[in-house]
């Protein structure tokens, strides 16, 4: 293949953006739509996803958007199905959904802790098994984890093991779907401000925080035929922290455990 601008369009391709009202999803929705591809969106946040919508609307895509808890299997598949109907065709599936809070592992009640697992692994599992049958090859499925996929989660200990399963399920399907020209990847954020994370410490070896936009250009290519042999493996959007393991910068320039 040659390497050319136009290898990274998406015209005439569908992708579907889960938790697409705010943040990430927000903006990996909006990037996907500014190269050429139409949209499927959901999300909980009915007036986030509306204004998402709106956005879309005016980048030139054909829209499908329905609010949407993730965690419900049933809607879930339902969303599929109406996605593929009203659009024609589904190539590219981002499994953005996700969050968490803070707890002490022992202070998780079940409850709690089925949330998680439901949240950040289930729905991507439900969504990936809805969407493969309508993937041709040339279908790329990305998944949002997160650095603590590849590190400790004191404190979010559920959602750091369910991020690191994601990335493990990522591989294995790489594996199992790559005979169908379907690629599986990750992308695995860190330090970047969201609505709902809101500002956060900068510690990266680029000496700044990231932005929205930066997940979703990675989102982009691996989306694209310029990831065309990329498959089974996790783009880290971090500034360099999983570079850097517990190396931190200090405020004189040097670096320190």
């Amino acid at each position: 293949m040659v390497v050319t601008p136009e290898g990274a369009r998406l015209d005439g391709r569908v992708a579907i953006v889960t938790g697409a009202a705010v943040g990430i999803g927000e903006a990996t929705a909006l990037a996907l739509a500014a190269h050429g591809a139409d949209l499927a969106v959901c999300d909980r946040d009915a007036d986030g996803l509306a204004a998402t919508a709106a956005s879309l609307s005016e980048l030139g895509a054909r829209v499908v958007a329905e609010v949407l808890d993730v965690r419900d299997d049933e809607a879930a598949r339902a969303f599929v199905g109406r996605a593929a109907a009203g659009l024609g065709r589904l190539d590219v599936l981002v499994n953005n959904a996700g969050g968490g809070f803070a707890a002490p592992f022992l202070d998780v009640s079940a409850k709690g802790q089925d949330a998680l697992i439901r949240e950040n692994f289930t729905s991507a599992a439900t969504f990936i098994r809805a969407v493969v049958p309508h993937l041709d090859e040339g279908g790329s499925i990305v998944n949002v984890t997160s650095i603590e996929a590849h590190r400790a989660g004191p404190g979010y200990a559920v959602y750091s093991a369910m991020k690191a399963a994601l990335a493990n399920l990522t591989k294995s399907l790489a594996l199992e779907l790559g005979d169908r020209g379907i690629r599986v990847n990750c992308v695995a954020p860190d330090v970047i401000p969201t609505p709902g994370i809101g500002p956060m410490p900068v510690r990266t070896p680029l000496v700044r925080a990231g932005h929205v936009d930066d997940v979703a250009a990675a989102v982009v290519f691996l989306a694209g035929a310029h990831a065309g042999f990329v498959t089974g493996t996790t783009l880290h959007v971090d500034g360099g922290n999983h570079a850097a393991g517990g190396w931190h910068r200090l405020d004189d320039g040097r670096f320190a455990t």
